[in-house]
């Protein structure tokens, strides 16, 4: 996929796609039409054939998508061959939420929440979820032991730089960033930045707009 330029849109409706064809299969489905994926996304049949279209051919016409084809077909291209680890660094409030939540069990086959990072003394060797918790002065050898890819960072504004930089040092290759600050990184990491207050003026915009105000 690498060699290919593949527009942002379609990047981020990959795992829409993906969340959609696994619970398809899950439901026992074993294939369906651009059609029945419209309907169900949202996303116009013809944006569906053209994301597709990025990927060589994903089905035949007359006959649609096969599911299980199309499950093991996005999981390779979204995930890889191997399983993603991801640690967690900052166990306050989210970080602890999403310990626990682990990714609702949706992706064990894909990625696993393997360890938590923090200062506080007070959570350092505590098992949360399944993954103890480790001292940051630890992200060094923990990444490496466990093989580490991916940190979701839910730290405060104030120590987001610092933190990121001690990811960067430990080989981690990509970041989901939760702390209000836009990071950058060297050329071999990937951040991508959720701002929940964007995300939340967003939604008030487009409440906006659903009552004609």
């Amino acid at each position: 996929m690498s060699d290919r330029i593949i527009p942002e849109a379609t990047k981020r409706r990959m795992p829409i796609y993906y969340k959609y064809f696994k619970s398809q299969q899950e439901a026992g489905t074993k294939r369906v039409s651009s059609k029945s994926i419209s309907d169900s996304l949202d996303i116009d049949s013809a944006t569906i054939r053209r994301d597709f279209s990025y990927f060589g051919e994903l089905g035949r016409k007359g006959y649609g998508y096969n599911i299980d084809s199309l499950v093991d077909f996005f999981s390779e291209q979204i995930f890889g061959k191997t399983v993603k680890k991801v640690a967690i660094i900052g166990v306050g409030n989210l970080g602890s939420a999403l310990l626990r939540y682990n990714f609702g069990g949706n992706v064990s086959n894909s990625m696993q929440l393997v360890a938590g990072f923090d200062i506080d003394e007070t959570v350092i060797g505590k098992t949360i979820g399944n993954c103890v918790v480790y001292n940051m002065d630890e992200l060094n050898h923990i990444v490496k032991e466990k093989n580490i890819n991916i940190a979701i960072l839910t730290v405060p504004k104030e120590s987001a730089e610092e933190a990121k930089i001690a990811i960067e040092n430990a080989g981690i290759h990509g970041i989901m960033n939760f702390a209000p600050v836009k990071l950058t990184g060297h050329e071999g990491l990937v951040i991508h930045d959720v701002d929940i207050t964007l995300e939340l003026q967003s939604l008030c915009f487009n409440m906006k707009l659903s009552r004609g105000e």
